[in-house]
Order: C-alpha cells, then structure tokens, then sequence
C-alpha cells in the first residue's frame, strides 16, 4: 500500500468497517459557514451537526474532505513549493463522532488504523495531548502502551483546535512520526521542534465546547470527536519519503511539468516545478466548483494562486501559456475519487489557458518596469512602496508577485508604504465620489463599500447559503441594530440572492437563525458588487456580525432564470430573422414575464414572429447545457459574445452560450451576462411571444411568456377558441372562417345602413327633398338637420345635394347623441365667386357656439357644442346668402 488513491481508500474502507458512513467531501467554498473563505478542515461540512442545530440518519462518519488554505486565517501561499509540508489544496482524511464515541474509541480507531493496518511502528510514533487533559493521557497509556515520555503535554493553542473565531472547538491530541536522526529537528514541545524530523499526521479533537463569542465558551450538548489526517502527510510516511513532493501524486505532476518545460526537477529551479504542481490542483478543483478568476473574493484568491504558478512557468523557462497543458495528468491522478474534476476538465483548461495568455502580457510589462524601478538595489534594500502601488495602480502588476520577483535578489517591499499609497488612492476616490452631483445622495454606500468590501454572490451555484451580517442602513443612516416590525438594507459579506441589474429582478426571500426571521422584499446592486438586501424583521432582531441563514425563493428564481435564459434566445433568434442591426436597448427579466426592447424601424408582421418564436423554440427542444465562462472584454468580444444595452463591464466578464447553431459548429447564442440562467434550455419550457409594440422612434418592444406562464396561456386561448365555437356552433377548426364571414357580414349590412340613413335624411327613399329646399335672395339653399350620420358622411350628403340644385348652397347640420353638432355648407362651381364656403360655415358654427372652420370656397366645415341650436345655424347661413 503505497500509492495516494490507495491510501484514501484503506482509510475510508477501515472507518465504514467499522460502522462509519462515508460521506463525500464537501465543496471547498463552504456553504454552511460565512466565516470561512474557504473549507480548511474536514469538520466544516459537519459544524451544524456538532452544534446540534442539524440532525442526519447517521452518528458517526468518515471523509476525505478537499481543503484549501489560501487566504484569512488559513493562509500557507507564501510557503508553497519551499517547505517539504505546505499545500494550498489538500486532502484531509477524517472520522466524526456526533455525540456518539468520544475519547476512549477515538483513541483505539485511530491506534489499530496506524498500527495494525499502515503498519507504522509503535516505537516511532509518539502523541501530545492538551496540558490539563488527564483523560486523554490515560488512554494513550492504556490503549497504546505508550511510555510517560512519549505522551507530550501542549499548553498552547497548537493542541486546542477551532476552525474560526467561533463555533465547535476542543482539545486535540496530535500523533507524530519520527524520521529518523537523519532529519533535522527535535520532539513538540522543545526548542527546535520545528525541524522536520518529528511529522505531525493525524489531528484528534475532542470537541467539547462551542465558541460562542471570545470570552464565551459552553460546553457542546454532546461531546463529539473530529479528526484529520493529510492525505499528503501519510503518504509521505508509507512512502519512505521525507518531503509530501516525493510521494506518487506530486511526481507524476513534477514530471508532466518537467516534460513541458525540458527543466530539470531538482537544482535551482525546484521550488518552480513545486509551486505549479501544487497550485494546478487548487486552482483547478477551485474552477471545477464555479470559482472563477476576478479581482475580487475567492476569485481574487484563485488569479493569485494560479498568476504565481504562471509566474514561475515563466521562470521555468515556458514560452507558451504552461497550466492547462497540465490538466490531462492530474485528471488522471484524481478524476476517478473526484469526478467533478472530468465534468469540468474543458472549463478548467480553458480558464487556464486564458487567465495565463493574459497574464503574461501583464507579467512582461511589470517585470521590465519592475526591473527599471529596482535597478541599483541589493539584498536587504527595500523598494519604495509608491512605487509598488504605482506598479499595482498603473500597469495591474498585483504587490505580491513584485515581492515573489524580488525575492531571489533579497530585496524586500516597503509594504506599509504600499498600503497608505492605497488609502490615499481611495481617499481621493471617496471625494471625487462625494461631490458627484445626484450620486452624492448615496455616499453611504461608498464609505460602506470601502470598509467591508464588496458581497460575493454565491447564487450562480447554490440558493441556500450562509452569510454574516457586516451593516445595517435605516432612512439612509447606519445602525447596528433592528428590531421586530422594523424595515432597513442590510449587507453581507456573502450571499446567494442576486441584486437587480442587467434587467434581472431582484431576489426575494428569507433571512434566518434561532428565533430570527426576515423577509427580504427585494435585492440592490449598489456601486456594482456590494448587495443590499431590503428587508422586514418580522421574528426576532437582527445586529451588524450576526450569522444568517439565507433562503432565496426558490421558485421564483427557477422563472427568472427561464425567462433571462428565453431573453438570449429571443434576441439571436430577432437578429436571424431581422438583421444584423438588432441591438438591445433594455430588458426586463421577471418571474411572470420578459420583456426585450431593440433596434428596429418598423413594425413586424406575424409571419416574421411566427419564425422568431419558432427559432427560440427549437433551441429549447436541444436542450443543451448552458455553459459560462470568465474572460476578458476583448476576448469576449473576439469570441462572437454580445454585450448588453446598459450593463457595465469591468475587467472580466461572464460569457453564457447556450444552444447550437444551423452548423452545429458555433453556440446559437453567446452573450455577455452576469444575470442567472437555466443548467440547460429544456429547462426554460415553451416560449411564447404575446405582444410587439413601438416604444420610441426606431425601437421596437416584444413580450414573452415562458415555462408555466406560457402553457396557462395557452390553456386561456384554447379555453377562449372553446367559448367561441360554442357560441358559433361550429367546430373549432372552422372558428376563423365563421368568424371572417361573419365580419364581412357586419360590413355589408353597416354599408347598407349608412346608405339608408343618408337616404332617410334627404328625404326618404324616394329622393323628395321639398321640406329642405327653400329660396334666399334668388339662390336655392337647400337646408336641413340630420341625426345618427357621421361627420364623415355629411361631405357625401352635401356633394349630392349640390347635384340635385344644379346651381346654389347646400348647408347640412347634423347632431350627435351627445347633443353636439357638425356643420357642412357647399356652394356650386358657379356661385363660388358670389360666395365662399367657409365664411358660411363659420356663421353657422357661431350660432352653434363654435368659432373657426375651414376648408375650400366650395366645400368646408365646423363643430359646435350646442345642437339644440342646428336650425339657428341652417338661419345663419341664410341670413349671410340674404345680407350677400
């Protein structure tokens, strides 16, 4: 039994033999702890469990728990490839008792595993318990046989373990390896312990209490045991090697990076080879997870882990981007205990690749500065912290790596230097910020943003989570505290609820612990990464350092998601059939709908919405994977991706594709999008588009409906086409032709009927027009008032009067049902130089208490308010033919 995958599974088999069930390893970024940045101890999946506030079906467990310690509290970067121990990934082996054993079986699992089944020898195995834990001495001495002086008493905190500030905590008991005299170092406890010679493997703790507060510690309601084993470290032993590079793993990665590069493994140049093999594994299992390079949070950490390991491929001599040409091996080493590592393998290596093309046009411009900056200084000198912000600030050359580049020449940075050059960076900030017009109303949010930095969004891969409340904003001021019924903004170092942006709604929800309750109403983006939740204490109070539960409303994502999702479809598919010319000019992205707004000049026809819904359709029946990306802006844009109307970009972006093209080469749709989307476009359902409108000049509007929304739609209509056959007494496939039929006879008997009533007011069927026609100063006017004709039609009635005298003035008056009137006078061809239209109508419109009108000498009309008065007006006009 030698290899590492051996090992992992002799562990895990022994503790299942032995009644434990095997649990997978948890993720590295912890879901249950916004403590953590990341999972640093095989517990962590467990804290709620000790902690009593969880219940499983099993009391005791075994893991290999991935862990990572790059950053916080938990931070080996530095030291990785120059010691024989320190990792950023590891493995950590454990067993768990939740109130289940406790000392004494702990004690004996772990003797019998080392002893009996990796063999290890008794006498080269010594073990420390914590100073005042008698009962753990005992049972060394009982269970193990092992002498007085091979049980070492700890009184610091090395043999008290806690995974943070607060939560399970206890005494440990720690067993230790000896190497040999021919390994530097002496036993714990001594001066030069810190030798290598005496190997600490195997952590137990017994954890009693539960760390409240710092000076609050009570005991846990049921003792429980927690140990840790690296993986790396009992590797090493069982392999006879002293140093965890040696053993199969980390060789088989040294030599893929040795045969990369033609760079020997040993000699100058093999804390290099160390460093790359160590950090492909944390930041290939971090990308596997979701974590993704940025500059801020856990992707911050993953672009420092991986640029170091980029930086010394460079030193390693490699022209060309190194990392992911590495990935195939360690796949092969891990991908059968952690298959997420295949799933992921494409992502993990293009990340790689691109993350590393970048850097190295990053890495040669601030190397040759760096070198201008640094020329004339030797070991012990300091460069100038201006000078390595300016490098930061100017050229993105992040202060670690100028350190790890002046290291070899021991040349130190003047760190505090550095960091007042930042605060004064952001001091200037701040007041450009505070005299910015409008924005200044919400210098809040800016000061806040600068002291607890921005929220990192976990709801791309979870909608549970937890987070610690860093600031509580009531009527715009900080406060440290709320109250039952109170409303306010809270913030959180962590959280999965997306705040509104890109035309993505808010999430709303619930935000809970013991006896607290609050219901977030909705979710804010302010300054563009700080989230702020609007919130109702409902339970409770809630204070700035708290703990929450965070609970998104499930359901409600799961639409939203269809629905941005169907957005990116909508858009390719109106860009197929439309033109290259559509471009987005806003959104709305909602759980019960979508809405796109882009650039069109015209209306579109519902053949051309036909083929659009058609189109988005077809990409949902493939029900492909939606995948994304981090890249660049310019790769971004080079690779096809959309940018959206509206969003603003920073240095990285994410690059959601989704279906596949007519050539099945290319995505169907590739946009920038920080909004959340469906795993796959099955997902989104039927896509349904119920309305295209105008919006403004040259912007066109579509509405859509998605999922559910879209099937009840269709129920609605089917239901509809239903009530309407039935009305028509016809089959509901020939619903429309009844339906035309009958509107063409709704037209035919609406023509009839106007013709009727134009007949009616000039004087029945039979023409006569006696009572109408009368004589004024030797001209023939024919007069008369209508009812239930439209304004439209009077023209029509004046024309034929005028026909019918041959020669005179023809005044129409007809009045509405709401007691208004309409005025038409025409005078013929022969009289218009005696008499001009509209000075007639315009008398006849004042005697209805109009004023104007207008039209021809021959033809014109007007309005009044007062009907009643219609003869008044047909007098009007005769009385200006008599006055002519």
């Amino acid at each position: 039994m030698s290899g590492v995958n051996e090992i992992r599974k002799t562990f895990v088999d022994y503790f299942v033999g032995e009644g434990h069930e095997h649990v997978a390893s948890g993720p590295l970024v912890p879901r249950n702890d916004p403590t953590l940045m990341f999972t640093s101890a095989g517990m962590v999946q467990f804290k709620n469990l000790f902690t009593g506030v969880e219940r499983r079906p099993y009391s005791t467990a075994t893991t290999a728990q991935k862990c990572l310690r790059a950053g916080g509290k938990h931070n080996d970067l530095d030291n990785v490839g120059y010691t024989a121990r320190h990792h950023t990934f590891f493995e950590m082996l454990g067993n768990f008792s939740f109130g289940d054993y406790f000392k004494d079986r702990a004690i004996e699992l772990a003797w019998n595993l080392v002893t009996k089944h990796f063999e290890l020898p008794k006498d080269r195995l010594l073990v420390t318990v914590y100073i005042d834990d008698d009962e753990a001495y005992g049972l060394w001495k009982k269970i193990a046989g092992l002498s007085d002086d091979r049980i070492i008493r700890i009184a610091s905190s090395d043999n008290f373990w806690a995974a943070g500030d607060t939560g399970p905590c206890g005494p440990c008991s720690e067993i230790f390896f000896d190497q040999g005299e021919g390994v530097a170092g002496g036993p714990p406890g001594s001066a030069d312990e810190d030798g290598d010679r005496f190997l600490e493997f195997w952590n137990l703790v017994f954890m009693q209490y539960d760390q409240v507060a710092p000076n609050d510690r009570r005991p846990l309601p049921r003792p429980s045991i927690d140990t840790g084993m690296g993986l790396e470290r009992i590797s090493a032993i069982l392999q006879g090697v002293t140093s965890n590079y040696y053993t199969d793993l980390f060789r088989a990665l040294i030599r893929a990076s040795v045969e990369a590069t033609g760079v020997p493994a040993e000699g100058p140049t093999q804390a290099s080879h160390r460093v790359i093999a160590d950090h492909l594994r944390a930041s290939s299992f971090l990308v596997a997870e979701g974590v993704l390079p940025s500059n801020e949070g856990r992707g911050y950490v993953l672009r420092r882990i991986m640029r170091r390991a980029m930086r010394h491929a460079q030193l390693l001599g490699a022209r060309d981007p190194l990392m992911w040409r590495l990935v195939p091996t360690l796949i092969r080493e891990m991908g059968a205990a952690y298959p997420e590592l295949v799933r992921a393998e494409a992502l993990i290596t293009e990340t790689l690749e691109l993350e590393e093309t970048r850097f190295r046009v990053t890495l040669t411009r601030g190397l040759g500065l760096l070198e201008e900056a640094s020329e004339g200084l030797a070991g012990g000198d300091r460069l100038p912290g201006e000078t390595a912000f300016k490098l930061y600030d100017t050229y993105g050359f992040p202060l670690d790596l100028t350190q790890d580049a002046l290291r070899p020449r021991g040349v130190t940075v003047d760190v505090d230097g550095f960091n007042a050059a930042m605060q004064r960076q952001k001091a200037e900030a701040r007041a450009a910020w505070s005299g910015s017009g409008e924005a200044a109303t919400e210098t809040v949010w800016f000061g806040l943003r600068e002291r607890v930095g921005p929220t990192e969004f976990l709801g791309y891969g979870v909608e549970r989570a937890e987070g610690a409340v860093v600031a509580l904003v009531k009527d715009g001021q900080e406060v440290e505290r709320l109250e039952t019924g109170e409303r306010g903004l809270l913030v959180t170092n962590q959280t999965p609820f997306y705040g509104e942006s890109g035309g993505q709604v808010g999430d709303v929800g619930e935000l809970s612990a013991k006896g607290v309750r609050l219901v977030v109403t909705d979710t804010q983006k302010k300054l563009g990464d700080l989230f702020v939740h609007v919130v109702e204490v409902r339970e409770g109070a809630v204070a700035v350092g708290d703990g929450l539960t965070f609970e998104v409303d499930h359901e409600r994502r799961r639409k939203i998601r269809g629905n941005h999702s169907a957005t990116h479809l909508l858009h390719e598919a109106l860009r197929l059939t439309l033109g290259d010319h559509i471009a987005q000019k806003g959104s709305l992205v909602a759980p019960d709908r979508l809405r796109f707004d882009f650039s069109h000049p015209k209306p579109i026809g519902d053949e051309e919405l036909g083929r659009i819904e058609t189109l988005a359709n077809a990409i949902v029946l493939q029900n492909d994977p939606v995948t994304t990306r981090v890249m660049g802006v310019e790769e971004a844009m080079k690779s096809g991706a959309r940018a959206l109307f509206g969003e603003k970009y920073g240095d990285e972006v994410r690059v959601v594709s989704m279906g596949k093209a007519e050539d099945g080469e290319r995505a169907f749709s590739v946009e920038l999008c920080g909004g959340t989307h469906v795993g796959a476009t099955g997902e989104i359902g039927p896509i349904t588009i119920i309305g295209e409108s105008g919006v403004a000049a040259g912007v066109r509007r579509v509405e859509a409906l998605t999922g559910e929304a879209a099937r009840q739609h269709f129920e609605t209509q089917n239901a509809r086409v239903a009530d309407l056959a039935a009305l028509l007494r016809a089959p509901e496939a020939e619903v429309v032709s009844r339906v035309e039929a009958l509107l063409e006879e709704r037209k035919r008997l609406e023509r009839e009927l106007v013709e009727a009533r134009k007949k009616l007011a000039m004087g029945g069927a039979g023409g006569g027009a006696a009572d109408a026609l009368r004589e004024v100063a030797g001209v023939k006017l024919f007069a008369r008032t209508v009812e239930g004709i439209e304004m439209k039609d009077l023209k029509g009635l004046v024309d034929e009067a005028k026909k019918s005298l041959g020669s005179g003035v023809a005044a129409i008056v007809g009045v509405t049902s709401e007691g208004k009137a309409g005025v038409v006078v025409g005078v013929t061809p022969d009289l218009t130089s005696k008499f001009n239209a509209v000075e007639l109508v315009r008398a006849a419109s004042a005697a209805l208490g109009g004023s104007g009108g207008g039209g021809r000498p021959d033809m014109a009309q007007a309005g009044g308010p007062d009907g009643a008065k219609a003869n008044d007006a047909l007098d009007a006009v005769a009385a200006r033919l008599a006055a002519a």
